[in-house]
């Protein structure tokens, strides 16, 4: 077991956009912007939102940037259970047979046949810090957190390494509030 900790971060409900769904959605032509720098190095929360529309509501959703090569909806199981849409828990980037929903902008409306996910927890990871926790692309561990009164052990969670991370374990909303974390906290690998 290592004693090494590693960033535990709240990933809250997100859409990540394609170029041609952001035109779609925000006008032709029309690019991102940039709000603020996230941990993982050049993503970026945009100034521009969406809402998606489920069977049983609507939800407003922060941009994510930059595009990607297809839209993604990334909810928390409580968010979509809100809206009234299924979310696959699946790592990011793994759509196939997702379910899709109605994304409204301020230029214009599309509908997703796919993409919509619970992200399934994940640890990002460079190759010296895989090196350094003993661990490997794709490896299935654990992470201990320790919070006041809801210290918890994450099982199933997926490591992902490559040059392009930076350090650092994404949770979303239901799993943070399950843990009692606002923010951030510190969890330690368990293998």
């Amino acid at each position: 077991m290592s004693e090494e900790k590693v960033l535990v971060e709240v990933s809250a409900r997100h859409i990540h956009l394609s170029d041609a769904d952001v035109e779609a959605l925000f006008g032709p032509g029309y690019k991102l912007t940039v709000k603020k720098e996230l941990s993982q190095p050049g993503q970026f929360a945009s100034n521009e939102k969406v809402t998606i529309k489920g069977e049983r509501g609507e939800m407003k959703l922060s941009v994510l940037g930059p595009t990607r090569p297809e839209t993604q909806v990334e909810l928390s199981l409580t968010d979509a259970r809100t809206v009234g849409v299924k979310a696959m828990i699946r790592e990011s980037g793994d759509i196939e047979g997702t379910q899709g929903v109605t994304i409204i902008g301020p230029a214009g409306s599309i509908e997703i046949t796919k993409g919509v996910i619970a992200a399934k927890r994940h640890v990002h990871m460079t190759p010296a810090d895989a090196e350094k926790f003993g661990v490997t692309n794709g490896q299935i561990v654990s992470v201990k957190i320790d919070t006041e009164g809801r210290s918890l052990t994450f099982g199933d969670t997926v490591v992902r390494v490559s040059e392009k991370y930076a350090l650092a374990m994404h949770i979303d909303t239901d799993e943070a509030n399950a843990a009692a974390i606002s923010g951030s906290a510190m969890g330690e690998i368990i293998k």
